[in-house]
């Protein structure tokens, strides 16, 4: 395997590892508005993810930088023909974490209002286009002779692409249900489940529809088992969450949510942005990629740096496993 083919799939797994984490961040900001019923219990889901919520976005800035460093033609395009989305993206990551932060610095309830309105606004957006972003980069999209992206905003919105947002919606929605469901007690952990129980439902529906029509248009056997493990473990998780294993429905809900990238990432290799125009006007993992001298270097820092990354990370976690409850909120009544 050359070295632009080890980067291609070592991205994959950034994108892996961001949607699996970052997931169920958005998911929990999301259920703040679907979930909770008054701001102690806002206050109990933002604090689920408190600790984590930072550490999680590492994994885009990683993607990103891989991207950019492996595949300079790849991060050219995509990120100067998906300027405006992406754009909105980070706006909303950016105003997310602000509001994480400023949220609580003051108890007037007009001022907590807003800053709960903008986390919800900040985590449904986000996780509606990067759905609609990832569904046309494995569609395709308008890229002429000299690897520019030619088309408009309006291109990005075709039918397969916002199906594709729908879906990253409610998994991630469904992801962090169940997530909140693991880390909380009470009365409010009984609603997760309840609420992780029909958003599987609806996900269920609309992701298997996504990947019948991804595997029909563009797919392969190996992109064929990854869509039956992703719609395997997503009818598991449902039924752990049904029967009260939050444990085992958190892992079957990442595990779709890997199956579900990794499957649009074997449908686009060896492709990195297919074009629509002109299949011989694709970016590929050959003609998109750095010199050969650039990837050695890149595989020996991630080989060093990678390991301690995910060895703190998964400290991090683990200091911060006990589930949490309204009784748990210091000040309740401040």
């Amino acid at each position: 395997m050359e070295l632009h083919d080890v980067w291609f799939v070592l991205i994959a797994v950034l994108w892996i590892g961001y949607f699996f984490l970052e997931g169920f961040d958005f998911g929990i900001g999301v259920l703040t508005k679907l979930l909770a019923r008054d701001r102690v219990e806002k206050r109990v889901l933002i604090n689920t993810i408190g600790p984590v919520w930072d550490g999680n976005e590492v994994w885009l800035l990683t993607a990103g930088g891989a991207t950019f460093a492996a595949f300079p033609e790849w991060y050219a395009t995509l990120f100067s023909g998906f300027y405006l989305p992406l754009l909105i993206i980070l706006i909303c990551l950016i105003v997310r974490g602000v509001a994480f932060e400023y949220r609580a610095k003051r108890p007037e309830e007009r001022w907590q209002t807003n800053w709960e309105h903008a986390i919800f606004w900040t985590s449904l957006i986000p996780a509606v286009l990067w759905g609609v972003a990832f569904g046309n980069i494995v569609r395709g999209v308008k890229i002429d002779a000299h690897k520019e992206y030619v088309g408009t905003f309006w291109d990005l919105l075709n039918p397969y692409a916002i199906l594709g947002g729908l879906v990253t919606l409610t998994l991630f929605t469904f992801h962090g249900a169940v997530f909140a469901s693991l880390k909380t007690v009470g009365d409010i952990r009984m609603r997760a489940r309840k609420t992780a129980l029909g958003l599987g439902l609806v996900t269920a529906v609309l992701a298997l529809g996504f990947m019948i029509w991804t595997q029909a248009d563009k797919g392969d056997g190996k992109s064929l088992i990854a869509m039956i493990v992703a719609a395997v473990a997503l009818v598991g998780a449902i039924a752990a969450i049904r029967i009260g294993r939050e444990g085992w429905s958190f892992a079957l809900s990442g595990i779709t949510i890997a199956a579900a990238v990794a499957m649009l990432f074997l449908t686009l290799f060896p492709n990195v942005m297919p074009s629509s125009l002109n299949a011989e006007w694709s970016l590929t993992v050959t003609n998109a990629s750095s010199s050969p001298y650039t990837l050695k270097i890149m595989t020996w820092c991630a080989g060093i740096a990678t390991p301690v990354v995910l060895l703190y990370q998964s400290w991090t976690y683990w200091v911060f496993r006990k589930r949490i409850g309204t009784q748990h909120i210091a000040d309740a009544a401040h």
